[in-house]
């Protein structure tokens, strides 16, 4: 029979660990339970190497280690799939934490997992270490690694976070990708013109000097244009990096982040991406934490304090007071009016038959299929009609240049 090692605190919050032998992890936490104990962990004892160990620790080995610095959200998900997996491998925490940390490609994180396995050797739990590093490791982690400690079953949320983690940076990416083009396009286009203004106008401006003529107005107008870009761009990029600062500094606090997002969701065409870029945030946090057991009320707080939008917090703050005094789910996301009926009717229906979790992954996956086709339609119209602009502009400026040469052309042909 399997052998298992438990972590548990008694009702004096007293650290009690041991070892049970059971037929399985739920069979521990059920005797244990029944001891009056709180599990914080139970996980499976190997006294022999498992091959997946001896896999990851020699790729551990190859591997060149923290190549840079910070955490990036690629890092956090590897680490949560090679934890996920080596727990459920039988491999114990602190061992897993030994592996891992020698083949993560980040500095800050391999510090981290050093700090982890110190405190833990020191008695802490998985979830309090963790909680010593909000700046690696959110709230939404945090609360996710302590449903998994509680409940016995820490591997299976892991692999559901690293799941939740993986799809995430997915879609970042595909967002990433979709929008790099139409943003080198764009500076493309403001560097030539630019470039015609700054230097090849002041240049004919010299050329027309030498002849007594009158420009056209087209000529005119464009001369002006550039010698006021000339004499005044060091102004007009200072005055723009002030406002950018201060614009970022006001949107920073409650009331200008409050009504930066309110402007944004009432944007034309714009304003739906926007929304459904959160409901698709908000549905994929829903998801996860329901699915990990997590309960309604639990999963609604933790939701609130890690979507990082104002609006959809005041939102879920209200359908929580609504929840906890015994209303269903989908009756307070309808009076909100920020949510579209499809929305509500697959809550309704999840709440009615018991699938939640399932009704909010559908629900993050439509939205996520919207944001990507809205991108793809967004970039095949913004190529052309960024051109259509760059050729009229420089059009113009081609036909105000060469409009005085025809002139002096005309002239000397008399």
């Amino acid at each position: 029979m399997p052998k298992f090692f438990y972590v548990t605190r008694d009702n004096k919050g007293k650290k009690i660990t041991g070892f049970e032998e059971a037929a399985s992890q739920d069979e521990v936490v059920s005797r244990l339970q029944a001891r009056g104990l709180w599990v914080i962990s139970v996980l499976p004892q190997t006294k022999t190497t498992h091959p997946l160990l001896d896999k990851i620790e020699g790729e551990a080995r190859k591997k060149p280690l923290r190549q840079h610095f910070r955490v990036r959200s690629e890092d956090l998900a590897l680490f949560c799939r090679q934890l996920a997996t080596l727990l459920g491998a039988g491999v114990t925490i602190l061992k897993s934490l030994e592996i891992i940390s020698q083949q993560v490609s980040s500095r800050h994180l391999y510090n981290t997992i050093q700090s982890l396995k110190k405190d833990m050797e020191q008695g802490l739990s998985l979830r309090e270490a963790m909680a010593k590093h909000p700046k690696v490791f959110s709230e939404f982690w945090v609360n996710l690694v302590e449903s998994g400690e509680a409940g016995g079953n820490l591997a299976i949320v892991l692999s559901r976070l690293a799941g939740y983690l993986e799809r995430n940076a997915a879609f970042r990416k595909k967002i990433v990708s979709a929008l790099i083009y139409p943003i080198i396009l764009m500076f493309a286009g403001i560097g030539a013109l630019l470039f015609l203004t700054l230097k090849i106008l002041p240049t004919f401006a010299e050329l027309f000097k030498g002849f007594n003529i009158t420009l056209p107005l087209l000529t005119r107008m464009l001369m002006a244009i550039s010698g006021f870009i000339r004499r005044y761009i060091l102004v007009m990029v200072a005055l723009f990096a002030i406002g950018l600062f201060l614009f970022r500094k006001y949107i920073r606090t409650q009331d200008g982040r409050k009504m930066y997002e309110s402007f944004k969701f009432k944007l034309p065409v714009f304003g739906e991406f926007f929304r459904a870029l959160i409901v698709e945030r908000f549905s994929s946090n829903m998801a996860t934490l329901l699915e990990s057991g997590v309960p309604i009320l639990y999963s609604l707080e933790i939701t609130e304090r890690s979507v990082d939008n104002f609006v959809m917090a005041g939102i879920i703050q209200k359908v929580k007071e609504e929840v906890r005094v015994g209303k269903s789910l989908s009756r307070p996301l309808a009076e909100s009016d920020f949510f579209e009926p499809m929305v509500v009717e697959m809550v309704t229906i999840g709440e009615e038959i018991g699938e939640l979790p399932e009704m909010f992954k559908k629900i993050n996956t439509f939205y996520q299929e919207y944001v990507e086709t809205f991108l793809a339609r967004f970039t095949s119209m913004f190529e052309p009609l960024m051109l259509l602009f760059m050729g009229l502009v420089i059009g113009l400026m081609v036909i105000g240049m060469f409009l005085p040469i025809f002139k002096i052309t005309q002239m000397g042909g008399r």
